[in-house]
């Protein structure tokens, strides 16, 4: 896995209520934490933000860890978590690139940390007050997955399967779904978001 090197934020027990929020892909996990964002307050942590530059995409592998800098990701969560604003990464999807510029977020009491692969790097979870996997079958996830490229991203239906097979499904098979094992909630990406934003807001602690 790739190492960047960036420093330890010290750990403390005070400070934000992290959730790790994972699950594979198109499985209903950015619908929920819009959803929870709305309704709570949260702040929102993508680690598609982490994502290294990519000189080639054509055949690149996006759904393993090694594509992305957790590292940093880590760090970042580390200062959020001790109550101190983080400068987080902004990735332009279209070059493939990180920017010059960051993202000043603010701690905030509740941080939602989500991504497919964010449950499968222990170093992460450590960092978590609650984990949380959303589930949905293979075949949901594979046609949204195909609706959503197909509609907003300009894809064909032959090059998103053919993604799917050679990356996508090896990962989630390796990575991602042997990560729902620890999650302490587990949702129905099938569930009326309503149900999902419901069961996560009665896990948190109570004020």
């Amino acid at each position: 896995m790739r190492r960047c090197g960036y420093p330890a934020a010290p750990m403390s027990t005070d400070g934000s209520f992290i959730v790790l929020m994972a699950g594979g892909t198109a499985s209903g996990k950015s619908s929920i934490v819009r959803r929870f964002v709305e309704d709570t307050g949260a702040a929102h942590v993508g680690h598609d933000r982490y994502y290294f530059d990519i000189k080639q995409p054509r055949g690149h592998d996006f759904d393993h860890p090694d594509a992305l800098d957790t590292d940093r990701l880590i760090h970042d969560v580390s200062k959020l978590k001790l109550g101190q604003p983080a400068d987080l990464p902004v990735y332009d999807f279209a070059s493939h690139s990180r920017t010059n510029a960051v993202e000043v977020m603010a701690p905030a009491p509740i941080i939602v940390v989500e991504g497919i692969l964010v449950l499968s790097e222990s170093r992460l979870v450590e960092l978590a007050d609650l984990t949380v996997f959303v589930d949905a079958p293979e075949p949901v996830r594979l046609d949204r997955r195909i609706r959503r490229d197909v509609a907003d991203r300009g894809r064909t239906k032959a090059s998103v399967l053919a993604q799917y097979s050679t990356t996508v499904k090896p990962n989630h098979d390796r990575f991602v779904e042997p990560s729902k094992s620890i999650a302490s909630l587990v949702l129905d990406g099938t569930a009326p978001i309503d149900e999902s934003v419901r069961r996560l807001r009665e896990a948190l602690p109570r004020q």
